[in-house]
C-alpha cells in the first residue's frame, strides 16, 4: 500500500490533486482554532478542561472538537449534513423533488442547490442557538467560568458571531466543493474525516493519562488492540453485500443485438451507513437538552438527569440499541425502493433468473433486503455501544476514538478514498491498493 502511494505521488496530475487535498485539509483544521470574535478564550479552555464533551459531544466531534472551543468552523460540517438528510427525505414526500432527482445530472445539481441554502438556512439556526446557549452558561454547565465566556452580550456583538460562524460553515462547503472538482473527490467526506481523525491522538494520550493500571500504558494499549479488532470488523462489515444476479435479454435493434449481458444488484450488509446512528444520537439527545436549558427540578427531569444524561446506564443503552435498529430500518426504507427498481429492469429487459419481472421482483427485492438489514441493524448498534462499554470498563466515553460513529466515518471514507485513487492508478496501469 506504502508502495502504491509512492507511485501516485509519481504520476503528475495525481500528485496535484493529493497535495491540493492535503492543503485543503490542513487549512480546514487551522481554522478549527481561530476563535469566534468577542469570546473568552481563556475561560473557554478553563470550561473544557472542567466538563469536556457533555451534551454537545456529537457535534463536537463532526466539528473537529471547534464546536466547544467556539471558533469559526464551531459548527462544522453539521448543517450541511443535516440538510443533506432532510433534502433527501423530502424527496420521497415532494413529488417535485422526486422529479428532480429522475432528472439525472442537472436534477441532480438544482437538489445541490436547494441543499446549499438549507445549509445557510440551518448554520444560522444552529449558530444562534449555540451563541446564545454560550451566552446563558449552559453550553458549559457545571464549570464556574461559564456564565464569562461571552463577556460582551450586546445585540451587535451577537449577531457578528452567529455572522461568523454561518460564514464559516459556508467556506466548508466551499472548501469540501473544491476537493470534488479538484482534488480526490468526496469532498465533504474528507472533511468529516478529517475533523474525526484529528481528535484521535488527543484522545489516546488522555486514555494513557487517565489510566491507573501500569501508568496508563494498560489501558493504552488495550484500547489499540480493541481498535484493531473494531477497524477490522468494521471493514469486514462495510465490504459485505449480497449481490442479486440480473440477466438482460437480447433485443435486436435495425440488424444490431443489444443486451444478452449479465450483471447484479449489490445490496450492502450495512445499507443505511451511518446516518441511523446520527439519528438516534440526536434524539436521544433532545430530553436532557430540554432539561439543561429549562433547569428544571420536576418528577420527569430528575428521571432524564438518571438515566439519559449519563451513557452507562442500562436504560439509556437499551433505548439507543432500539433506536439504531429503528433508523436502519427506516432509512433503507425509504433509500432503497423495491419497486422502482424492479419497474427500471422490466423496462429494460432485465430479469432476476427464477423470479418473474414486475411485483414479484419487488417483492423478492424486498425480501431480501429485509434480511440482511437485521445483521446490518445489530452491528451498527454494538458498534455504537462500545463507547459506552469503555466508559464502564476504562472510565473513557468522550474520548474513546475507536466506536459508535467516528470509527464507522474514518472507515468508511478511508476506503472510498482508496477506491478512488485505485481506480486512477488503475487506468495508468498501475498496481493498486486492493488485491
Amino acid at each position: 500500500m506504502l508502495s502504491a502511494f509512492a507511485r501516485a505521488f509519481q504520476t503528475p496530475d495525481l500528485r496535484k490533486k493529493l497535495l491540493f487535498t492535503l492543503g485543503i485539509m490542513v487549512l480546514f483544521r487551522a481554522g478549527a482554532h481561530i476563535p469566534v470574535p468577542g469570546v473568552n478564550f481563556v475561560a473557554v479552555n478553563q470550561c473544557l478542561k472542567d466538563t469536556p464533551g457533555g451534551l454537545f459531544a456529537l457535534v463536537n466531534l463532526f466539528s473537529g472538537n471547534a464546536l466547544l472551543q467556539l471558533t469559526i468552523f464551531a459548527l462544522g460540517i453539521m448543517p450541511y449534513i443535516t440538510a443533506s438528510i432532510i433534502l433527501q427525505l423530502l424527496t420521497v414526500v415532494i413529488p417535485r423533488l422526486e422529479a428532480l432527482k429522475k432528472e439525472g445530472q442537472a436534477g441532480t445539481a438544482k437538489i445541490t442547490q436547494y441543499t446549499r441554502y438549507l445549509t445557510i438556512a440551518l448554520a444560522v439556526l444552529q449558530g444562534t442557538g449555540i451563541v446564545a446557549t454560550a451566552s446563558s452558561g449552559a453550553l458549559f454547565s457545571g464549570c464556574a467560568y461559564a456564565n464569562q465566556v461571552v463577556p460582551d452580550q450586546s445585540v451587535f456583538r451577537i449577531a457578528t458571531m452567529v455572522i461568523t460562524m454561518t460564514a464559516g460553515t459556508t467556506v466548508i462547503m466551499w472548501l469540501g466543493e473544491l476537493i470534488t472538482d479538484r482534488g480526490i473527490g468526496n469532498g465533504m467526506s474528507i472533511l468529516i474525516f478529517t475533523s474525526i481523525a484529528a481528535g484521535f491522538p488527543g484522545s489516546m494520550w488522555q486514555i494513557k493519562q487517565s489510566g491507573t493500571i501500569g501508568g496508563g500504558w494498560v489501558e493504552f494499549f488495550s484500547v489499540i488492540a480493541v481498535g484493531i479488532v473494531v477497524v477490522g470488523l468494521v471493514i469486514f462489515v462495510e465490504q459485505a453485500q449480497r449481490r442479486i444476479p440480473v440477466q438482460y435479454a437480447k433485443r435486436m435493434i435495425g440488424r444490431r443485438a443489444f443486451g444478452g449481458t449479465s450483471t447484479y444488484i449489490p445490496l450492502k450488509v450495512n445499507q443505511a451507513g451511518v446516518i441511523p446512528v446520527i439519528f438516534a444520537s440526536s434524539l436521544l439527545y433532545i430530553p436532557a437538552l430540554v432539561v439543561q436549558l429549562t433547569n428544571s427540578q420536576a418528577g420527569w427531569a430528575v428521571w432524564v438527569k438518571n438515566h439519559f444524561v449519563k451513557g452507562d446506564h442500562p436504560v439509556y443503552m437499551v433505548t439507543y440499541f432500539v433506536l439504531i435498529v429503528f433508523f436502519a430500518f427506516f432509512y433503507v426504507a425509504i433509500s432503497f425502493n423495491p419497486e422502482e427498481v424492479a419497474d427500471n429492469m422490466k423496462k429494460y429487459g432485465g430479469f432476476i433468473p427464477g423470479i418473474r419481472a414486475g411485483r414479484p421482483t419487488a417483492e423478492y427485492l424486498n425480501y431480501v433486503l429485509t434480511r440482511i438489514t437485521w445483521p446490518g441493524s445489530l452491528y451498527l448498534g454494538l458498534i455504537a455501544l462500545i463507547p459506552m462499554i469503555a466508559l464502564v470498563a476504562f472510565g473513557q466515553q468522550t474520548n474513546f476514538p475507536f466506536g459508535g460513529t467516528s470509527v464507522l466515518i474514518v472507515v468508511g471514507v478511508g476506503l472510498e478514498t482508496v477506491k478512488q485513487i485505485e481506480s486512477q492508478l488503475q487506468q495508468r496501469n498501475y498496481e493498486g491498493f486492493l488485491r
